[in-house]
């Protein structure tokens, strides 16, 4: 499998087998889902949602967006349409096939009220650069021309890791991994994070089973979020010079979500 991986680095896979926590697959068995759920509310598929919007610096709280969400409390529809659309993107996801179609869906869910219409689920075709908070450029990602040629790339692999049998370690190392590398082609206008975070958590539920929806990674993300960042920025400035040999102490991140 390793020689047909196209864009997906493999390089970390044994420094990444050497450092990840013990006893994951005991973890992982143990995840449970919440007693507040029901068969018309996930408690776990909120908490995703909040904190996957909150790195994104919506102004959302948990405990709120519960009693909007299970119990019919109104709130401004500015404080949780946003929410409400990942919520869905979401819900999508747990009862369809991970695949590029599937992924584009996704989006359009989660990006009714981030872009227009006719950018929903469709690749950028502008330049892309993410700022910091006082405008300096922190990162400049793939070039328009090639999004759809990475992008290739990129679901080509995601396939062969679907199709690949491999033990829990090395699902959590690719799709951190899957993360990493959709992130930085950042292949929509917007919605990037959101999905990145999706995909990977969709990623482990194809492999693993339903129990990966509990994983409570976009909550870890949002309290670590200065070391999230820190960790995707040390790669590089520029999608062409990315260094994914740094990517160890991002990748290590994913697992402590369960721990």
């Amino acid at each position: 499998m390793n020689k047909q991986l196209q864009i997906l680095p493999n390089d970390l896979l044994s420094a990444y087998l050497e450092s990840a926590p013990k006893g994951l697959n005991l973890a992982f068995e143990a995840l449970k889902e919440a007693e507040i759920s029901t068969d018309n509310f996930s408690f776990y598929t909120s908490v995703a949602s909040v904190y996957s919007s909150k790195i994104e610096g919506e102004a959302i709280e948990l405990d709120s967006y519960i009693k909007h969400k299970k119990f019919g409390i109104e709130f401004s529809p500015d404080y949780t349409k946003k929410i409400d659309d990942l919520y869905d993107a979401y819900t999508f996801a747990k009862t369809n096939e991970l695949t590029k179609e599937n992924i584009a869906l996704a989006h359009v869910l989660l990006s009714k009220n981030l872009l227009s219409k006719n950018n929903q689920g469709k690749y950028r075709t502008q330049n892309m650069y993410v700022s910091t908070t006082d405008g300096r450029i922190d990162y400049v990602a793939t070039s328009p021309f090639e999004v759809e040629t990475e992008m290739k790339k990129f679901y080509h692999d995601l396939k062969c890791l679907l199709d690949t049998e491999m033990s829990i370690e090395k699902v959590f190392f690719y799709a951190s991994m899957i993360h990493l590398v959709f992130v930085k082609i950042h292949p929509w206008n917007d919605g990037n994070g959101r999905s990145a975070r999706l995909v990977e958590k969709w990623f482990l539920a194809q492999k693993l089973g339903d129990k990966a929806w509990f994983i409570q990674s976009e909550k870890m993300y949002y309290q670590e979020h200065q070391n999230y960042y820190s960790n995707i920025r040390a790669l590089g400035l520029e999608y062409p010079s990315l260094d994914y040999k740094k990517g160890l102490p991002f990748l290590l991140m994913l697992p402590s979500g369960i721990f």
